[in-house]
């Protein structure tokens, strides 16, 4: 099962080097736009449903969200694993923000780089960075770690657990699309070396 998780870490780093590559443009172009407006523009009664699934995204509700999960199956090394899994996203966050220094000024927050962008909820930022997405990046890492504590049957939750944080992300206007995706990309990276290591 390690060379499985291996395999996930080696595409998460193909989606996250994609983003990156398209992201480094020196605007955000016409197809990230209409998806992301197409996205942003859904019906405001979304907003609770998706609410609760992005809160796995926050970095202490995902990880204490991964170690109960640890603790239901009495698996001290998925517990370890959620905690290097949050440290990894921490690491990584920064470590692409770096390597994006460049690009960041047009990597802002939709409530500045989208024109008619809507924001939804009150901790959504207007302005900053938000190249790549650290709840997209938290929620796939952690998801990954967790994976190997309950049935293959049942992957698809975190499957869907995870679109939902990342189409959450866009759908309050926190995020562009390519944000999502390198986050999707560094957590894959980040929760697939965990999880060869402790599952």
């Amino acid at each position: 099962m390690k060379l499985g998780w291996l395999l996930v870490a080696g595409f998460g780093l193909v989606v996250l080097a994609l983003s990156i590559l398209k992201a480094r443009a020196p605007s955000i172009g016409p197809a990230e736009r209409r998806v992301f407006h197409a996205i942003n523009g859904w019906p405001g009664w979304l907003y609770p449903i998706l609410w609760l699934p992005m809160q796995l995204g926050n970095l202490v509700v995902g990880t204490v969200a991964g170690v109960v999960v640890a603790a239901l199956h009495a698996d001290l090394g998925v517990a370890v694993g959620v905690g290097v899994a949050m440290t990894m996203k921490l690491v990584t966050e920064r470590v692409v923000r770096k390597e994006m220094a460049d690009a960041l000024a047009i990597r802002q927050r939709p409530g500045t780089s989208q024109v008619g962008a809507v924001l939804r909820g009150s901790d959504v930022p207007v302005s900053g960075p938000s190249f790549p997405s650290g709840h997209v990046i938290l929620v796939a890492s952690i998801a990954c770690v967790v994976a190997g504590t309950i049935p293959v049957g049942w992957w698809w939750v975190l499957v869907l657990l995870t679109a939902a944080v990342m189409v959450g992300r866009v759908y309050v206007g926190a995020h562009n699309p390519l944000d999502v995706t390198a986050g999707l990309g560094a957590g894959l990276l980040a929760g697939g070396i965990v999880a060869a290591i402790f599952n």
